[in-house]
């Protein structure tokens, strides 16, 4: 089962467009009922530089040949964010011409090897790996440490954020802001998906949460997208107790996919 690209193409530029006004495309106000909330296609073309007919097609998911100058000024009009723009360009990258998939070489399921463990044994913060689909597959003591309850409590050797910020309720008690954790949970499924939307173990994951989780199906259908990589979170450790924790995320050289996850205290400064 592989990601329905082309309906994601369409809900995507849907839904920005749904969330800019006239006004603050630039566009003079004209008064009278509108049936959009947002901009129409018509006005999205023209500010854009395509025909309407373009632009149409462009939204029905036809995404497939479409000039990086043709995306930056979609994406101009639209005012995608920095996170937005490269999703738009990976769907267009992983789209064929007859609307299916571009399939990708077939990974490793976990690449990790014993200097990529030494490096993490190493740190003295907390320290993980994960993949884009949000498993663990890797981390040192502390890292362990910190996400304990998470690891225990999990129905598969390896385990995954997602599943257990929507489907476990210990959950709830350990991000201390649950709204912006899953909200930063599923933005981040939503820029892996369009990365590797070949990928049928991050589909059957992202079916999976929208069957069992009403919250996750809920925000999923925002098609709000981000790529996190610094950021706060707020936990409460059943050993420790409140932790207020700045973390950082690196890619893994030479494993695509791959990211390193350091945490530390907020407002220390490691000399």
């Amino acid at each position: 089962m592989y990601m329905e690209i082309e309906q994601e193409i369409r809900s995507f530029l849907m839904s920005r467009r749904a969330r800019i006004t006239p006004e603050q495309a630039g566009l003079p106000y004209a008064g009278g009922n509108r049936r959009v909330s947002g901009l129409r296609r018509e006005e999205v073309a023209m500010l854009s530089g395509v025909s309407v007919e373009y632009y149409t097609r462009l939204e029905r998911g036809k995404l497939s040949g479409a000039s990086d100058s043709v995306l930056e000024a979609i994406a101009r009009v639209l005012q995608l964010s920095d996170d937005e723009y490269a999703h738009l360009r990976d769907l267009a990258r992983n789209v064929t011409s007859t609307g299916r998939v571009r399939m990708t070489r077939t990974r490793k399921s976990n690449p990790i090897n014993g200097s990529v463990q030494q490096v993490l044994d190493s740190m003295s913060v907390p320290a993980i790996v994960q993949n884009e689909r949000l498993d663990m597959l890797a981390a040192n003591r502390m890292g362990c440490a910190l996400y304990s309850d998470m690891i225990a409590s999990s129905p598969r050797p390896v385990p995954n954020f997602a599943r257990y910020a929507f489907l476990d309720p210990r959950s709830e008690s350990f991000y201390i802001d649950t709204d912006a954790s899953h909200d930063l949970i599923v933005s981040s499924l939503r820029a892996a998906a369009g990365h590797d939307p070949a990928d049928r173990e991050l589909t059957g994951l992202i079916g999976t949460l929208c069957a069992c989780s009403q919250d996750f199906a809920q925000r999923w259908a925002k098609h709000n997208v981000r790529r996190h990589s610094r950021g706060r979170q707020l936990i409460n450790h059943l050993g420790v107790g409140r932790l207020d924790l700045e973390y950082n995320d690196f890619a893994l050289l030479l494993h695509r996919g791959l990211h390193r996850h350091l945490h530390r205290r907020a407002g220390f400064r490691q000399l």
